[in-house]
């Protein structure tokens, strides 16, 4: 993958801010930011939240060059700030930017750019639920599995909303049952992050 030097910039910022953000809301607000534990809440943030973050919107881009389109991340920093906003309030409404892609688009080359990103959360999440079945942590690694099951399993779901945006509007246009299986897979994964 290429990258231009606005984009690292963007990426950098983006994966860190929405890590401040998640770590803000996990610690409980403004009133959680002077506890002392703030740090390692934000490394699970970081990991969790802010990775699945990049890597959904890493592999947006890599789909899309694979195709030979021009593809960039550019980081929305008002969305951003707003984020780390309403997080000291105990909730987030989070648009921490997207990739641009120019080129001659087709609906399926759409359709699969778009699945890229909500299949990768869902690998993730995945991947902690394997991780908390077969160490059976406590502490801050299972801390660190938990949130990472639910918020990439979270991140999958919320991406397939049906409407413009978000990436499920593309694949719904491009295949259904591409779109019903990642939507109920996510959803699945999220009730199921709630009772292991």
């Amino acid at each position: 993958m290429k990258f231009s030097g606005r984009e690292k910039k963007d990426l950098f910022w983006a994966g860190l801010m929405i890590s401040l953000a998640f770590a803000i809301l996990l610690s409980g607000g403004l009133s959680g930011i002077l506890n002392q534990g703030f740090l390692a809440v934000f490394v699970i943030a970081f990991f969790t939240a802010g990775i699945g973050f990049l890597l959904h919107e890493l592999m947006h881009k890599y789909v899309a060059q694979g195709y030979g389109l021009f593809a960039e991340f550019h980081a929305y920093y008002k969305m951003l700030w707003l984020a780390i906003f309403f997080s000291l309030f105990g909730f987030i409404i989070a648009a921490p930017g997207a990739v641009q892609i120019f080129g001659k688009i087709t609906k399926e080359k759409n359709g699969k750019i778009s699945l890229a990103g909500p299949l990768t959360n869902l690998v993730l999440a995945l991947v902690f639920l394997v991780l908390i079945l077969a160490l059976n942590q406590s502490g801050i690694l299972g801390a660190l599995f938990g949130f990472g099951l639910t918020i990439n399993s979270l991140l999958a779901a919320f991406n397939m909303i049906p409407a413009m945006p978000f990436d499920g509007a593309k694949v719904i246009t491009w295949n259904k049952t591409a779109y019903f299986i990642t939507l109920i897979l996510g959803v699945g994964l999220f009730i199921l992050s709630w009772f292991v």
